[in-house]
């Protein structure tokens, strides 16, 4: 019996020594600590400890910036929207030796979001290609770290009286929908933004950004927000070559009517023609496009100053020209006499002395010469008016003219320089 025994004892023991040992795989430990997590979590209440506000602390990745317009007043961007804050129910035990929770985009909408909102916003969406573009990082100490893919149209009210040699500030105002400030507190991170080493514009050029915080009050309850601002320095590089230079071509070539004969009637009208017309055309290019505003913009001082310069220059002919014919009326009234007395020789006439000195000899006149000197004034007087017009045109609205733009010059915040031209 005894042998029995010790056999059967050892049988159980051999049994047990080759079932598997069960370990606990970190994959399991994470799946069992966010279902004890969620476990009686509710995602409808903002995470609110000892009665102080959350803080909310934001951040901006800018992917791209794909259009500014001027005719809407509106900017395209896509940006990461990056959010942090502390949420006491979310805390685990650092003893399981995991550093975070990384969450499934279909678990994320279990966990309280601040429902934080863009105030100018036009249109505006969530990448879903091929996932949902979220992610959520849940820290050991309650530490939520959030970020989601947003692209969207946002209004950008601009200043166009330097146009187009104007700087414009287009931002971005972020604020909770329906929490308060003693619920929610929104608030920037220590760098507030940050670009993508990709990122360019075709129009503009970012000098810096500078964010701001704008804190408003509805109904009586008052509201954390916060902003940025994006300083952007319009290239005038499309405009010299589409505008100002064409225009100062067409206008030197509306000085070629004054070294032209003014006896070259056709030809001078033709081209002083031309040159309004071809103005008149490029005015309409220049401006379209173009939001309707109830100020003069930079362009259309210099529009009408070239439209004036042409037009002055087919005046001028107008001015020669009647001159002139003021000169070829007189002289047709003299040949008229010299005809009568032609056909006179045909029958003896004896010509007194008086009439030999009142004869009709045509001399030079000085209404004729008078609407040569037109012409060789205006050789120079046009150039030299249309020079001084340029020094300060461009003295004006490139120095000295500075239109004040920054409306949140006073708000505390961080201001950031930007080079995208580093590699």
């Amino acid at each position: 019996m005894e042998q029995n025994a010790m056999l059967y004892l050892l049988a159980t023991v051999s049994l047990l020594c080759l079932e598997p040992v069960h370990t606990t795989s970190p994959i399991n430990i994470r799946h069992s600590l966010v279902n004890q997590l969620l476990d009686g979590y509710e995602a409808t209440q903002a995470p609110v400890a000892d009665g102080l506000p959350v803080t909310e602390n934001v951040q901006l990745y800018i992917l791209s910036i794909d259009s500014i317009s001027d005719s809407s007043m509106d900017y395209d961007m896509s940006f990461y929207l990056r959010q942090r804050w502390y949420d006491p129910r979310l805390r685990f035990n650092e003893s399981l030796g995991i550093e975070n929770i990384e969450l499934d985009p279909k678990l994320m909408d279990k966990i309280w979001v601040p429902d934080l909102y863009i105030i100018n916003e036009k249109t505006a969406k969530f990448h879903t290609v091929t996932v949902p573009n979220k992610m959520m990082y849940i820290y050991p100490d309650g530490l939520v770290l959030y970020s989601a893919r947003v692209s969207g149209v946002f209004s950008c009210m601009m200043d166009l009286h330097k146009y187009p040699l104007d700087k414009q500030i287009c931002d971005i105002r972020m604020e909770s929908y329906s929490h308060s400030a003693s619920t929610l507190v929104v608030r920037w991170r220590d760098t507030p933004a940050e670009i993508s080493s990709t990122l360019r514009l075709p129009q503009f050029d970012i000098t810096l950004m500078r964010s701001f915080f704008c804190d408003q009050q509805y109904m009586g309850i008052n509201y954390t927000c916060i902003g940025l601002d994006i300083h952007l320095e319009r290239n005038i590089g499309y405009y010299l070559t589409q505008t100002y230079v064409p225009c100062v071509l067409v206008v030197i070539l509306s000085w070629v009517n004054f070294w032209l004969s003014i006896d070259a009637v056709p030809a001078r009208i033709s081209l002083g023609l031309l040159t309004v017309l071809t103005m008149t055309t490029q005015s309409s290019a220049a401006v379209r496009g173009l939001t309707v505003v109830s100020y003069v913009k930079a362009m259309d001082v210099w529009i009408f100053a070239c439209l004036f310069f042409v037009f002055a220059g087919l005046l001028e002919f107008a001015w020669v020209n009647v001159s002139n014919r003021v000169e070829s009326r007189r002289k047709s009234v003299l040949d008229l006499p010299s005809l009568v007395n032609g056909n006179a020789k045909r029958s003896p006439k004896t010509e007194s002395p008086t009439s030999q000195r009142e004869g009709f000899s045509f001399t030079p006149s000085k209404n004729r010469e008078k609407a040569r000197n037109i012409d060789r004034v205006s050789r120079f007087l046009f150039p030299a008016a249309f020079i001084l017009f340029n020094v300060g045109y461009w003295l004006v609205y490139l120095v000295l003219w500075e239109p004040v733009i920054d409306k949140h010059s006073d708000s505390e915040g961080v201001t950031m320089t930007v080079n995208l031209n580093d590699d």
